[in-house]
């Protein structure tokens, strides 16, 4: 959904400067036939280095988690596979396709989900998505359609015609769901997806990771939260100054153990 007007939206505090060393731990071995891919990808605005070296894929029906405090550049990440920022060496690619060179070819494969969805106020949540999937080349899909894109994301049959400003965040976040659905991309960015909702609304979200997971979509999550992470990846990135400083597969940890890793990669 990088069309609508939340996607213009950049968060200014994922620059941090490096004042320590940072821990490095070997990472485990992508998928060999990535959808979303880093090599050597740097980002520095000035001094400051808000990406550093980053070698990161995602493959089909897998969700990524990038764990990491503000600042460690996950933000960052997220808006150079848009296209929001260029790299300042390195490169990003979207099925194969290098972002800088071909950023519109890039950007029909994505759907982007921000920490704050920001729709239509004054429209119902089935005009937002006739709306944002015409956009994305879907103006054939018929209402019918569209409202059976609503249920399968989770909004109820009941809020599907209400006004977008009578939403819950959860319900917001569903839309955006929904527009991704539509839209068949081949995969989905979330920043911050379950901040603020409540547990209910953070395990409904996961469900819907999982349906999208059974379509083969590939994701890419940055989150705070570590509980989500281990519910909802298949794989966990932990960022710190930049840096991958730790990957590993949701399988092979418990919650405690994730934690505990987090956490001494938190200290210099």
């Amino acid at each position: 959904m990088e069309t609508g007007p939340e996607s213009r939206m950049k968060n200014e505090n994922e620059v941090t400067t490096v004042d320590a060393p940072v821990k490095q731990t070997p990472v485990a071995e992508g998928p060999s036939t990535p959808v979303l891919e880093t090599r050597a990808l740097s980002k520095r605005f000035g001094e400051l280095e808000a990406v550093a070296d980053l070698d990161l894929r995602v493959g089909p029906s897998e969700t990524y988690c990038l764990l990491g405090p503000n600042g460690a550049g996950k933000t960052t990440t997220i808006h150079l596979f848009l296209g929001f920022l260029s790299p300042t060496s390195g490169s990003v690619h979207v099925m194969g396709l290098d972002v800088a060179d071909e950023p519109l070819k890039s950007k029909r494969h994505l759907a982007y989900v921000p920490e704050q969805v920001m729709l239509y106020r004054n429209l119902s949540g089935l005009e937002n998505l006739a709306y944002f999937a015409a956009l994305g080349g879907k103006e054939s899909l018929s209402p019918d359609r569209l409202t059976g894109i609503l249920v399968e994301a989770g909004l109820q049959k009941e809020a599907i015609h209400s006004r977008v400003s009578e939403y819950s965040k959860g319900m917001r976040q569903k839309v955006g769901i929904a527009i991704a659905i539509a839209k068949e991309a081949d995969a989905l960015l979330l920043d911050e997806p379950t901040s603020g909702l409540d547990p209910k609304a953070s395990n409904e979200f996961s469900e819907l990771l999982e349906r999208l997971k059974e379509r083969n979509v590939a994701v890419l999550m940055a989150t705070h939260d570590l509980f989500r992470a281990k519910e909802s990846g298949t794989r966990i990135g932990i960022m710190r100054y930049g840096r991958l400083v730790a990957e590993m597969t949701t399988d092979e940890i418990g919650h405690v153990d994730l934690e505990r890793i987090y956490l001494d990669h938190m200290h210099d």
